[in-house]
């Protein structure tokens, strides 16, 4: 009976093992430690409109290419997808939009993110293209979509607040789980 136990606890162990790796890999900031404060003080000049989000569809679907790695619904389910290690960010998955500031994203866009197959797309996107960019990609998290945004700090392994897992001002925690008080 106890080795029946040990083996149902390696494998519920093991099945775990991927979500808590998704997890973590969501949460990792892409940009470089050494631009990671330069990127969190960018914030998009442009204001949220219908208009803005119709030209960053566009993009996505066209110019940007997006969708190739991404996916048409911005799950990270693009037809280049499967190929990629790591894989695209899910722009559903509300830890996307919680764990990085616009600005983080705005540096991944236009420069790239080490370590992954994600290219800058700064000679190809003006800068007021990738912030259109940013507002339809923020469309796939509906809700989700504004949370942590434009707080500056962002977050990310140990970078909220003094240094811990903080997520800024008016951040409580209920049940394990930080909640943002908006």
């Amino acid at each position: 009976m106890r080795s029946y136990s040990f083996a149902l606890f390696v494998v519920t162990v093991a099945l775990a093992a991927p979500t808590w790796a998704a997890e973590r890999h969501m949460m990792q900031p892409r940009v470089p430690a050494e631009k990671l404060a330069e990127a969190r003080a960018l914030k998009s000049p442009l204001t949220s409109s219908p208009e803005i989000v119709e030209q960053g569809k566009t993009l996505y679907n066209g110019k940007g290419t997006c969708f190739n790695c991404h996916g048409t619904d911005g799950a990270g389910n693009g037809p280049a997808a499967a190929k990629l290690n790591p894989a695209p960010r899910n722009f559903r998955h509300h830890g996307f939009w919680r764990h990085r500031t616009e600005g983080e994203i705005f540096w991944v866009i236009k420069h790239g993110s080490p370590g992954t197959a994600m290219i800058g797309f700064g000679p190809v996107l003006s800068d007021e293209e990738i912030w259109s960019l940013i507002q339809y990609e923020r469309t796939f998290a509906g809700k989700h979509g504004r949370r942590g945004m434009g707080r500056g700090e962002g977050m990310g392994p140990m970078m909220g607040p003094g240094g811990g897992m903080g997520g800024g001002e008016g951040m409580q925690h209920r049940g394990g789980r930080g909640v943002t008080g908006e």
